[in-house]
């Protein structure tokens, strides 16, 4: 019992101590990034996110390819880890802080949905998301990955400089 104890012990000790660490830890370099052609589902999410943000008042956004390419790797593994999640947003706020001069950097995230109008609607019927989409930002993108069953999953970026 004493064993299975201390074994207990030591694996929440080793969860605890290297699971959040890893964010923090991670560094990426301008030179390993991969910035996607984009797709017309990004476009017409762009588009309709302008769109909504010119009829609010608000700037139109421009499109950033740094932003671009945090958006895709965010995706990308959402898509691979068949989950939704935030998970290593410091990562990747802290790379466009120090690469593309953000001040300002956050994100909306969806799965599942299936056109550009779908993803765009529930974001702006969501409190959190659309003050996300109604920020004081210049830039955004967004990228959308099908994961092997043909599930969408969107990353939405915007910063501002």
């Amino acid at each position: 019992m004493k064993n299975l104890l201390n074994l207990l012990v030591l694996s929440l000790f080793l969860t605890f101590s290297t699971s959040c660490t890893k964010d923090s830890e991670d560094v990426l370099k301008l030179e390993d990034i991969t910035i996607p052609e984009t797709k017309t589902i990004e476009i017409e999410i762009m588009e309709l996110i302008n769109a909504y943000r010119i009829d609010k008042g608000l700037n139109a956004l421009d499109h950033n390819d740094l932003v671009k390419s945090q958006a895709f790797s965010h995706s990308n593994f959402m898509a691979e880890a068949g989950n939704i999640s935030h998970a290593n947003f410091y990562t990747r706020k802290s790379f466009l802080v120090n690469n593309a001069g953000a001040n300002i950097v956050t994100e909306n995230v969806a799965y599942g949905f299936t056109s550009a109008e779908s993803v765009v609607n529930a974001w702006i019927n969501s409190d959190g998301h659309r003050v996300n989409m109604e920020g004081d930002y210049t830039n955004f993108d967004v990228s959308a990955e099908k994961n092997n069953q043909g599930n969408w999953y969107f990353t939405n970026i915007f910063m501002k400089k």
